[in-house]
């Protein structure tokens, strides 16, 4: 019954391009193809008795209570109006450098991306702060577009990112789940402190690809970014660059090494990160009874949509699952011409163009679940594919015409920037995106080095 699993993956997508919305598609959906199949004889009605089971084991996870605090954390930060004074600074500090503002941002949104984790909110708000900036300082709008946008992406890569603590979850079950199929019967499990660990140098390369991609196109095309002229008075001082950056800073140096040093559990790390945010808002009188009603309203729904679509990936997963579906994938996946190598490939595609018309948490819930037992069962390192998956996702935000983080810009854009010039923009970024996927394909290492050092036993 392999064909029923691929119809009942195909119908959703189309669902979800008809504009339902995705938690009750990927449950609906896949409880109307287990009701046909219960009256047809072809699914096996006693797999929906563990439905309650799958649910009470969501509502009992530690670890994806940290989805809740880190977005409390991020949705605080926003707030306070951190990114604000972090661009006003490091523009003041890298003003007179050709090409100085869009390394500013770049660098914002590196610290926004590890307070945050959010890429609709860090591009929101970097393109309502710096866009107009940029335009009005000369920058060429394709430039300023695609700097926002690449910049704001790197949430889903820099820890602590929400995407790695739904990715650290899944690739948990999936690497038992692969290593039971092996034989192995004391599986070794893969952690989110794993993935974090794992993220850190990939996600500080990609930065500095970008930076060096804004240098680049200062140095040979100035007049598309041109030099700030600064006024008397607007020099800033050391004070100033310190008081806008050690406190973020040290959050989250506390939130990321407490986890990487082994003191707390991501959970516990994300509830001192949104108790420290909440200290930092206070700090910058930027918190009142109202602006705090606001954040709680955020994060719950943030949260709870997070944790519905969740409930319906685990309905479709085990309907899917029912109909025979990872046999198939598993069957086809080993076919592949290629070897290993040819099936990497092949599941990369399919993610970066679902990339497209679904979110990073449709995929990681739906998707990864389906093909990462597989993968892992071919002997690739779990933390590497984790975040090769993680990077691809996030270059798939980012390609035209369908990537989420162009639409964020198109929504607060002045119309003077038209939709073709942010798409220009974008396409550098994609091309230095693909570069970084290729260079952690050639060198493994960039990914697996510095989890085996920090958690070496």
């Amino acid at each position: 019954m392999e064909w029923v699993a691929g119809l009942l993956f195909v119908a959703v997508i189309l669902v979800l391009l008809a504009g339902f919305p995705v938690a009750f598609t990927l449950g609906g959906t896949a409880l109307i193809f287990a009701g046909f199949g219960v009256m047809g004889g072809g699914f096996n009605e006693a797999l929906l008795s563990g439905l309650p089971n799958r649910i009470f084991g969501i509502m009992t996870n530690e670890t994806l209570v940290a989805v809740p605090l880190f977005v409390f954390m991020g949705v605080t930060l926003e707030r306070a109006r951190i990114a604000e004074e972090l661009l006003d600074t490091l523009s003041s500090l890298f003003g007179t450098l050709r090409g100085g503002l869009g390394i500013s941002v770049t660098l914002v949104g590196m610290l926004l991306a590890a307070s945050t984790g959010i890429v609709g909110a860090t591009v929101v708000t970097m393109g309502l702060l710096s866009l107009p900036t940029m335009l009005k300082r000369g920058y060429s709008p394709e430039i300023a577009a695609g700097t926002i946008c690449a910049s704001g992406t790197l949430g889903q890569i820099i820890p602590p990112s929400i995407i790695l603590v739904l990715l650290g979850d899944v690739m948990t079950t999936a690497y038992q789940h692969a290593q039971l199929e092996m034989g192995i019967y004391a599986p070794k499990t893969v952690s989110v402190g794993d993935l974090f660990a794992g993220a850190l140098i990939p996600g500080l390369m990609l930065v500095c690809l970008y930076v060096l991609y804004i240098l680049g196109v200062a140095f040979f095309r100035p007049t598309v970014m041109p030099a700030h002229c600064q006024e008397q008075g607007q020099a800033i001082s050391i004070g100033q660059v310190l008081r806008a950056l050690l406190p973020p800073l040290l959050l989250i140096l506390a939130v990321l090494g407490s986890i990487l040093n082994g003191l707390a559990t991501p959970t516990e790390a994300a509830g001192v990160g949104g108790m420290g945010a909440l200290l930092l808002a206070v700090s910058r009188r930027q918190l009142d009874l109202e602006r705090l009603r606001e954040i709680m309203r955020s994060t719950l729904r943030i949260s709870s949509m997070v944790f519905l679509i969740l409930i319906g990936a685990s309905i479709f997963s085990l309907v899917f699952r029912g109909y025979g579906g990872d046999d198939g994938v598993r069957a086809v996946l080993e076919a592949l011409p290629g070897g290993v190598i040819g099936a990497v490939i092949v599941v990369m595609l399919v993610m970066f163009l679902l990339g497209f018309v679904l979110d990073f948490i449709e995929i990681t819930f739906v998707v990864v679940p389906i093909v990462g037992p597989v993968l892992l069962a071919m002997g690739l390192d779990p933390v590497w594919l984790g975040i090769m998956i993680a990077i691809n996702l996030q270059t798939s935000f980012l390609t035209p015409p369908f990537g989420f983080a162009l639409f964020y810009l198109r929504g607060v854009a002045p119309a003077s920037v038209t939709t073709a010039q942010i798409y220009r923009g974008a396409v550098p970024f994609v091309a230095i995106q693909l570069l970084a996927l290729l260079l952690l394909a050639m060198f493994p290492g960039l990914v697996t080095w510095l989890p085996s050092r920090i958690y070496a036993s």
